[in-house]
């Protein structure tokens, strides 16, 4: 199963004693604002003094931070003018705090829409390399996961853990590392994205009935080697979720 993140989110200052900040809160906290567009591009950071005051923790530990955001491709530092917040262009998405974070501020339709295009750019390949590559204890992982699907239909979040582990058990299958390592990477929006397809696919017994279907077409086509069938499965899937979020948010609006 692919690893959990949970998102500690820290309240404002007024609301947490200093103590209580540490790396990781301040990190998330302005990393959030970034990603939000509550500070914007070409926008200064406060000067490490004047997080001081606002988070009550060490200086040291604040230029840590701004080297945290930096590595991340969120800030630079100029000489004279300060660390100025960067252009979108230059964050590192695939990282795991960046996704953990924006994930955290909500999926909305722009980033759900990245988010699969992303995913149709890699997952169908992936399953096609698992048809060809995929060994009996890999196609018996990926069976578990279907079972797992069908085990929990009435059980949201489990039917989304075992819908991720199903597509995580596919990128081992394929036996090429770099996708395997792009749904670690992604893991944690992929988490976001599948719990709210599911939970428009398990509001009604038919979308879960051809959400499964879906996902047993996939395995289907893998167990037996059939690599064009298995890519096909897997864009079909993909995109049906794309459908599902659409059709969600059309309901909710």
């Amino acid at each position: 199963m692919a690893r959990k993140t949970k998102i500690r989110t820290p309240a404002g200052p007024a609301l947490r004693t200093p103590q209580s900040w540490g790396h990781g809160d301040v990190a998330a906290a302005l990393g959030s604002e970034i990603l939000s567009g509550a500070r914007a591009p070409g926008s200064r950071l406060p000067s490490v003094d004047e997080m001081f005051e606002m988070y009550g923790v060490s200086r040291v530990v604040l230029r840590e931070v701004t080297r945290t955001l930096a590595a991340k491709g969120m800030v630079t530092s100029k000489t004279r003018v300060g660390t100025l917040v960067q252009d979108p262009a230059f964050w590192n998405w695939l990282d795991h705090d960046v996704l953990a974070w924006r994930v955290q501020l909500g999926m909305d339709k722009a980033f759900l829409d990245h988010l699969t295009d992303l995913r149709m750019a890699v997952e169908p390949v992936a399953a096609g390399l698992a048809a060809r590559n995929r060994t009996p204890r890999e196609m018996a992982r990926i069976n578990d996961a279907l079972a797992a699907m069908d085990e929990n239909k009435c059980n949201q979040p489990r039917f989304a853990d075992a819908d991720l582990e199903f597509h995580v058990a596919v990128g081992v299958a394929s036996h090429n590392p770099l996708f395997r390592s792009f749904t670690s990477v992604v893991d944690i929006a992929l988490s976001g994205y599948l719990a709210q397809t599911t939970l428009v696919a398990t509001r009604d017994e038919r979308n879960f009935i051809q959400s499964h279907a879906r996902h047993a077409k996939i395995a289907k086509a893998i167990e037996a080697r059939n690599e064009a069938a298995a890519i096909r499965a897997m864009q079909q899937a993909i995109d049906a979720g794309r459908q599902f979020t659409t059709g969600a948010r059309r309901k909710r609006g």
